[in-house]
Parts: structure tokens; C-alpha cells; sequence
């Protein structure tokens, strides 16, 4: 047989005081989770588009589906990537500052960027540095004034 006994609202309004301490070290994590699931969302969703698309070229015979699957899936992991970082830095400058994290930080910065230059490489065919060639087929002009132009 259940009973209902009337609780003292003093109980009750302690009760209510203790039963969620809430720090700013834990609504920052969970922001971060936020984050590394929103990353993690667009590397899955954006595969899945990806190869979506490339479904339909292949359906329709459009010229080389291959290698547009390839570009979409490495913008998608650029992406992805990106806010990965973000999760990672503000972990790293908020929550759990020790020299450990930082240096964590530091490789997993190094390894993205040379992920993201071999993905670059990849869709577009050239260092960033070098894209110029394949685009205009010469040189970006310098700023300021300073190539030995005679302009005035």
C-alpha cells in the first residue's frame, strides 16, 4: 500500500539546493561534447551526402564521379576537422590546463594541418602555395607597391 505523507517544504527546498551543484568547468565540458558531436555529425552526415552525390552521377554517367567523390569527402573532413580543433582548444583553455593537455593540443593541431594540406593536395592538385599556376598562370601580385612596378 503506498502512503502520501506531506514532506516539510524546508526538506523539500534543501533538497532542491544540493541536488545540482553546477561549476563552470562542467557547462564548459559539456559544451565541448556539444561541439565534438557536431563535428562528428558532419563528418557522418556529409559522408553520407557525399556519397550520395556520387550515387547519382554514377546513375546519370556524369564525366568522372570518382574524383568528385573525393573532393566532397575530403572538404567534408576539412570541415569535420575544423571543429574538432575548436572542441580541442577550448578543452585545452578552459577546462584542463596543464601542460600535458597543451602538448596534446600541439600534436593534434600539428597532425590536422598536415592533414589538411594532403587533403588540399588531394582535391585541388597542388600545394596551396602553387595553386596559382593551375588557375591564372602567373604569379599573384604583391601588395603595396613594392614588385618594381612603375605606377605613379
Amino acid at each position: 500500500m503506498v502512503s502520501f505523507e506531506r514532506a516539510d517544504p524546508s526538506d523539500a527546498a534543501r533538497r532542491v539546493a544540493t541536488v545540482a551543484p553546477v561549476s563552470y568547468e562542467h557547462v564548459v565540458s559539456e559544451v565541448v561534447r556539444v561541439v565534438e558531436g557536431v563535428g562528428g555529425a558532419i563528418m557522418v552526415v556529409g559522408g553520407s551526402v557525399a556519397f550520395g552525390i556520387y550515387a547519382r552521377q554514377v546513375r546519370h554517367h556524369a564525366p568522372d564521379p570518382y574524383q568528385h567523390l573525393r573532393e566532397n569527402l575530403g572538404r567534408v573532413i576539412l570541415l569535420g576537422l575544423e571543429v574538432l580543433i575548436i572542441a580541442d582548444i577550448i578543452r585545452t583553455i578552459v577546462v584542463d590546463q596543464t601542460l600535458t593537455s597543451v602538448a596534446v593540443l600541439a600534436a593534434i593541431v600539428l597532425v590536422r594541418i598536415v592533414l589538411s594540406f594532403s587533403l588540399e593536395v588531394e582535391i585541388d592538385g597542388a600545394w596551396p602555395w602553387n595553386r596559382w599556376r593551375f588557375t591564372t598562370g602567373e604569379p599573384p601580385s604583391s601588395t603595396g607597391g613594392a614588385s618594381g612596378d612603375a605606377t605613379g
